[in-house]
């Protein structure tokens, strides 16, 4: 049975919002991109990426699925935004979230995946990411 994580990651429609300080986004990113999903990179760093949003505000209405992993804003501020907009899908990535995000998770009709790698779903089994998992699995935190 697939973890609700997994579910996520094989979703269409996905966003994935960077400030170019998790590297394991460009990572997310580009495995996403792998399994033929529509996926819109919104990036906030102060060099963004060719082929990249840098508004959010440009994003287009079939946006759903939002990855967010952010460390100069607070990622409940972009979620606020999002939400705004009719979207209620996040995830924001482990060692981001705030206080406020854990406020906006608790609200009903909010679906937002806190705490977790998506690398760690995405990722090889021959790889950094496949060995976390592995031992994520092994204690129960999978």
């Amino acid at each position: 049975m697939a973890t609700k994580q997994e579910e996520y990651l094989e979703r269409d429609n996905l966003v994935v919002i960077t400030d170019g300080t998790k590297p394991a986004m460009k990572w997310t990113i580009d495995e996403l991109k792998k399994r033929n999903l529509t996926v819109h990179v919104v990036d906030l760093s102060d060099k963004p990426a060719p082929g990249s949003l840098t508004d959010i505000a440009d994003l287009p209405e079939t946006a759903e699925n939002v990855i967010i992993g952010v460390t100069k804003t607070d990622p409940a501020k972009i979620i606020e935004n999002l939400v705004s907009r009719g979207i209620i899908n996040f995830w924001v990535h482990w060692k981001t979230d705030t206080s406020a995000v854990e406020n906006l998770a608790s609200e009903p009709g909010m679906d937002i995946i806190t705490g977790k790698c998506p690398m760690m779903y995405l990722g090889k089994s021959m790889s950094i990411h496949g060995f976390h998992r592995a031992i994520a699995r092994s204690l129960g935190k999978y």
